[in-house]
């Protein structure tokens, strides 16, 4: 018989990836998001997940504008805290298995080393400090649960940096910061790792994001290389970039073997989009 998957956060941009390729692998799904579930609220949570019993909920779900959390707080804590906090309680409850995407911003990112699941978390923004407090929740409230801090996520269903940098090709300049480095992750990697998660690993925390590392100016530079694009990309620092939030400077995490290399990840997904 078949697992039921309930899947918050469908309709976005890993949601949409993640909902046809666990169909794909032969579970049954069902698809929520905030008009047919309001994670943060506790009753409708417990009114659909009680409905449609399902055996794994996959939590996609989240408020992602990084720099927008730091002037709002609240809600990004409402989201991405409580929300999570609600799901974790109800999972419990219900005995189901959990899987939470998180994300490298736990990091402080403040020393060049390849980051374990295990190492020292010191959230730089408010995006971080409240993914890290519904890691927390997890934690605390279930006992079947997986973790999965991804990095640097881009697909064909929403805005993300490969299609940014592609919409900016035509620019006479183009400068992106090459002092921040970390993973890029395909959502379809993303994915495939969730599938191992699910096949049989320890319940616990797992870093499941494109395998090496790179800054974000040779992130742009391989994509510009892939799609054939001849573009005046020019590195420049942080400094000369400044955001409302601040990003690791380092953030590159060991994935366990859990992903493909980066670059081969997103030489299939620029041939993809042609």
């Amino acid at each position: 018989m078949s697992k039921k998957v309930l899947v918050t956060g469908a309709n976005g941009m890993l949601g949409q990836d993640l909902c046809p390729i666990l169909k794909e692998n032969g579970y049954e799904v069902f698809k929520t998001d905030i008009d047919n579930m309001d994670i943060t609220d506790i009753n409708s949570v417990e009114l659909v997940i009680n409905n449609e019993k399902p055996d794994i909920l996959i939590h996609c779900a989240a408020y992602t504008n990084v720099d927008k959390a730091e002037e709002d707080y609240e809600t990004s804590h409402k989201i991405n805290a409580i929300g999570t906090e609600n799901l974790a309680k109800v999972c419990s409850k219900n005995n189901i298995t959990m899987v939470y995407i998180s994300t490298d911003y736990v990091f402080k990112g403040d020393e060049v080393k390849t980051l374990k699941p295990t190492d020292k978390t010191s959230p730089l923004n408010n995006y971080g400090l409240t993914k890290w407090e519904g890691e927390q929740a997890v934690r605390k409230y279930c006992r079947k649960y997986y973790i999965a801090r991804t990095a640097w996520l881009y697909g064909i269903h929403g805005k993300n940096f490969v299609e940014t940098m592609i919409s900016f090709a035509d620019k006479p300049e183009l400068k992106v910061v090459d002092d921040q480095i970390g993973c890029p992750t395909w959502t379809v990697e993303l994915c495939k790792g969730i599938l191992k998660l699910l096949s049989g690993k320890a319940y616990g925390t797992y870093h499941v994001c494109g395998g090496g590392q790179t800054s974000w100016y040779g992130f742009a530079k391989e994509i510009f290389n892939l799609a054939d694009l001849k573009v005046n990309l020019k590195p420049c620092t942080t400094d000369e970039f400044p955001r409302p939030a601040k990003r690791p400077a380092y953030s590159v995490m060991d994935n366990g073997g859990l992903c493909r290399p980066w670059q081969e990840a997103l030489t299939d997904y620029i041939n993809l989009r042609k």
